[in-house]
Parts: structure tokens; sequence; C-alpha cells
């Protein structure tokens, strides 16, 4: 289990990246679909981190993080198949 020091590392790093979706719609140095992409990539980068830590992923065996990382990928399958037949 992680010490409170990588917990407050981690609390930091998530409140940066969250300032970043701030810094990417208001500020006209990035055009909308800039900032969307920019967006898209920091809320990965901190699922990650929010899986990999607090809900303890990085310390499980590789079999569940696989098997998590299929049924991620099967429910985004499942919303692009949802957005398809919406149009």
């Amino acid at each position: 289990m992680a010490d409170i020091r990588t917990y407050t590392l981690i609390y930091i790093a998530l409140v940066a990246l969250a300032t970043g979706k701030f810094v990417f719609f208001h500020f006209d140095a990035f055009s909308y679909q800039m900032a969307l992409i920019g967006t898209i990539i920091l809320a990965i980068i901190k699922v990650g981190l929010i899986a990999g830590y607090f809900q303890h992923l990085k310390e499980e065996p590789r079999s569940i993080s696989y098997m998590m990382a299929t049924a991620v990928f099967m429910v985004f399958l499942l919303t692009i198949a949802a957005g398809y037949s919406i149009q």
C-alpha cells in the first residue's frame, strides 16, 4: 500500500490536470478541437492515476488489470455503437 506522500502527490497531480481543462477552454491560444482533444487526453491520464492508486489496481495481479482494460474497451465499443445507431 502506498504511503500518504504518494497519495498527496497523486492528488496534486489530479488538481493540476483538472486545471488543464480550464486552461484549454478559457484561453484563446487553443481552438475548440485542440481543447477537446487535450481535455480527453487529460481525462485518460486522470482515470489511470485514480484506477492505479486510489482503486489499488497497481498492486493487483496483471490479470485483473487486463480484465479491467478489456471491460473499459468494451464499454467504449458499446458507446460507439450507440452513437452510430443514434445517427
